[in-house]
């Protein structure tokens, strides 16, 4: 079974600054699918690094779901889903459309 991995980054005005960000890290690693999108956790809108339509050099594609900025203390938390190595441009496509990719 493919498994699939869930990254995030939390961004403040201080780590922007020096483009780069405050904290990042795994929130999981070798899921299911269902487990990854789970993961994304609503963050925001959905993203692909790579337009679409994917074509057969897809590896390395993956989707981050832009989060809303934090009121408490202005950071911003964004969340990527990581397809496995091999996943074909067809079932790439699924998880976009399942994602609501844009």
């Amino acid at each position: 079974m493919p498994k699939f991995s869930v990254t995030y980054e939390i961004i403040t005005q201080e780590s922007a600054e020096h483009g780069d960000t405050a904290e990042d890290g795994f929130i999981s690693k070798d899921v299911s699918l269902r487990h990854a999108i789970a993961d994304l956790d609503g963050c925001g809108h959905v993203e692909a690094s790579q337009s679409l339509p994917f074509d057969s050099s897809s590896y390395g594609v993956w989707f981050t779901s832009y989060g809303e900025m934090n009121l408490r203390d202005g950071s911003y938390e964004n969340r990527s889903l990581h397809p496995p190595r091999g996943t074909t441009p067809a079932s790439m496509r699924r998880i976009a459309r399942l994602l609501g990719a844009r």
